[in-house]
């Protein structure tokens, strides 16, 4: 079995709708950003606690992105893993906790596995707990395609033994404020599994289907390069842009829709291209590299402190209060609260315009709203 399944759980949602990425993807190196490590630190502190908290062994990982962040999303976790534990426990005397878990789904999916941060395995039912310490992108539960490739993993081990009926599916993203669960029946799992799921696998694991773009491109490593998304992106500039006096609303609605991804493109292609030339000496046509902007800097500021004191200048220093997070971390919350919870305001937000899918509530009246804030502003 290798390292990294051709078909990985996390990319699931962009191979089964663009099948043959899977194998573009290996022709291009697998990088780890900082935001996955920080991830994967803050999954082994999870993992810890958690087995801490069933009393199993476990030493304590220090990486670091340990912060205090951190210490309270895994916290928020463990518990609610445990207060899962506990509702289990009301239909079922003794319901198995697996942390960490391999899980082979490869009678669906080709050299198919992956990993379940946690299964609460009870009579009935089968519950799969996913932490994401993410907080660019709102992970969903509900038809969530990495979380259905796990209960398949699981329900191929523990489904005689349990007879379990119904999978619950839980994604516990606490930097997004977001636990979102999904339930659905065993028996539509596994039609989808073998409807939908297995014929899309064996395409993706060959390497055959058509490129098709969309949302789930974000994260394809052969993104930036990919002709499918260029055409599409140049198709989407070259019909939608025309002179602003003739689009019509209908028009402005559909530019609007298209206008992040599309300056998404547009920016990775520039990174890309930059990090070409700075990194490995490619020359682009038409193009060079120059040095760009940048603003003055102290050298050192205690030296420049001491010369301009010497010079009779006095006037040098501005103070100003710590930040209002390192005020209440300072403080602790209930003495922030208690002694300046009167002195702190959060003002209204500039309106935004954002699809409708937004989870933020809409401003009744945009205009009255920014005459609002504009009149807020200018009472101080």
């Amino acid at each position: 079995m290798s390292k990294h399944a051709v078909l990985s759980p996390s990319a699931s949602h962009r191979w089964l709708e663009c099948t043959p990425s899977a194998r573009l993807e290996l022709e291009f190196e697998n990088t780890s950003s900082e935001a996955a490590r920080e991830g994967t630190a803050a999954h082994a502190l999870c993992e810890h606690k958690l087995k801490k908290e069933l009393r199993m062994r476990s030493r304590r990982p220090v990486s670091e992105y340990d912060s205090d962040e951190m210490e309270e999303c895994t916290d928020a976790y463990r518990d609610y893993v445990m207060e899962q534990v506990e509702a289990a426990k009301q239909t079922c005397a003794d319901p198995i906790v697996l942390i960490e878990q391999h899980l082979d789904f490869s009678c669906y999916v080709p050299e198919g596995f992956g990993t379940g941060d946690c299964i609460i395995i009870s009579d009935g039912r089968l519950h799969i707990i996913d932490f994401k310490y993410g907080m660019g992108v709102l992970v969903e539960a509900e038809d969530n395609p990495q979380m259905k490739l796990y209960a398949l993993g699981a329900l191929e081990v523990f489904d005689a033994l349990y007879d379990i009926s119904e999978v619950s599916m839980t994604i516990f993203q606490p930097r997004r404020e977001n636990v979102s669960t999904w339930t659905v029946p065993v028996e539509d799992l596994k039609a989808w599994a073998e409807e939908e799921l297995k014929p899309k696998a064996q395409m993706a694991f060959e390497g055959q289907g058509e490129y098709v773009p969309g949302e789930w491109c974000t994260f394809c490593r052969a993104a930036v390069r990919c002709r499918a998304r260029a055409e599409e992106k140049l198709r989407l500039a070259q019909t939608e842009f025309r002179r602003p006096p003739l689009l019509t609303d209908a028009e402005i609605e559909d530019i609007l829709k298209v206008l992040p991804d599309l300056t998404k493109w547009a920016n990775e292609i520039t990174a890309y291209a930059t990090d070409a030339a700075v990194s490995h000496g490619k020359e682009w046509n038409g193009f060079k590299v120059v040095e760009g902007r940048s603003v003055r800097k102290y050298r050192d500021e205690q030296a420049v402190a001491q010369a301009a004191k010497e010079a009779g200048f006095k006037d040098i220093w501005r103070k100003s209060l710590i930040t209002l997070t390192d005020m209440e971390k300072l403080m602790g919350k209930a003495k922030f609260k208690e002694i300046l919870g009167d002195l702190i305001y959060k003002p209204p937000g500039k309106p935004t315009l954002v699809p409708k899918t937004d989870r933020r509530p809409a401003i009744n009246n945009a205009t009255n709203e920014f005459n609002v804030i504009q009149e807020e502003k200018n009472n101080g």
